[in-house]
């Protein structure tokens, strides 16, 4: 009696097909449990383990490949007799921590400007801005999405929309790219002339990680599309999808200025001088910089449907 275990990957290039036109393995392992002697009859129980090694990736199914892992168990019987086996799969989770992914701190921005013609002789343009609160996300988590459309031409624009996109790429020798949408949110027209600001939220179904490190065949994406109906104009904002949410504590730590290299130094001193002041002295305190003006908002012409909170982090 043995029983294996094995894990690997498989992708082909037609759609949910199992005859693999390339496959990697990440382990595959047998010990036996029982190789002498014969049973008796009734139920026996054989315990068994094996060790996963820590570089195997996520399991992943999809339309034109999988990763799996699978324990199977068969009975070598003698000779034109007839063998026994049964095999189970199961489910492997690498854990993505979004605090360790690089570039991952701060909004994820993009501009465009698009010239477009209409009534066969005018032209327009369509400058369109967007970004999202934050670069990494998990499923539950809401995506804040801010759009700045201006309209300079004389024709209303069609609906804003935003989409959150699902890119698998499936690298055979001519890679595959199966791309779906996930979510997608509506808002309104621009009329000629106008310059809105737009927002929304789009909430995070379960979806697997962005990455599956230690597989080569597979490769996970998400972005979010925003972009015109009419003119066709749009951009994507790429962002990362974990199992660990972003830490908000790092995230400001980051933004702290660094030292001065005079603060990093600290005082000077010298023997033969004391170090309570390096400085010259001055007729009067410094003049005081100039208050920045304090930033204008513009409210939306849209109204952003209801969501849960969008932040949480794990215990």
């Amino acid at each position: 009696i043995k029983v294996s275990c094995n894990g690997f990957c498989g992708i082909t290039s037609k759609m949910n097909d199992t005859a693999w036109a390339m496959e990697e393995q990440y382990f595959n392992n047998t010990v036996s449990v029982a190789d002498k002697g014969t049973l008796k009859q009734g139920e026996h129980t054989f315990p068994f383990k094996f060790l996963i090694p820590a570089t195997a990736p996520t399991s992943f199914e999809g339309n034109y490949g999988r990763i799996v892992y699978r324990v199977r168990a068969f009975i070598d019987t003698p000779r034109f007799s007839k063998d026994y086996n049964t095999e189970k799969s199961f489910f492997l989770l690498r854990l993505l921590n979004l605090n360790e992914v690089p570039d991952i701190w701060g909004p994820s921005c993009s501009a465009v400007t698009q010239q477009f013609t209409y009534m066969l002789v005018k032209t327009g343009t369509v400058v369109l801005k967007a970004q999202t609160d934050m670069k990494g996300y998990t499923p539950g988590q809401v995506i804040q999405v801010t759009a700045s459309i201006h309209n300079q031409s004389t024709k209303t624009t069609g609906h804003m929309a935003a989409s959150l996109m699902q890119r698998v790429t499936y690298e055979m020798k001519k890679p595959i790219h199966d791309v779906k949408m996930i979510a997608e949110v509506e808002g309104g027209a621009v009329k000629a002339g106008r310059e809105v600001e737009w927002k929304e939220q789009i909430i995070i179904p379960p979806l697997p990680q962005s990455s599956l490190v230690g597989c080569e065949l597979i490769k996970i994406e998400y972005y979010i599309k925003v972009n015109l109906k009419s003119p066709d104009v749009l951009l994507t904002l790429p962002v990362h999808i974990g199992n660990v949410s972003l830490d908000k504590k790092r995230c400001s730590k980051k933004k702290e200025a660094p030292p001065t290299t005079e603060e990093a130094a600290g005082p000077v001193s010298t023997p033969d001088a004391p170090t309570s002041s390096m400085s010259t002295p001055s007729s009067g305190p410094a003049p005081k910089p100039a208050p920045r003006p304090a930033p204008r908002s513009r409210m939306s012409s849209h109204s952003s449907p209801s969501a849960p909170p969008a932040e949480y982090h794990p215990a």
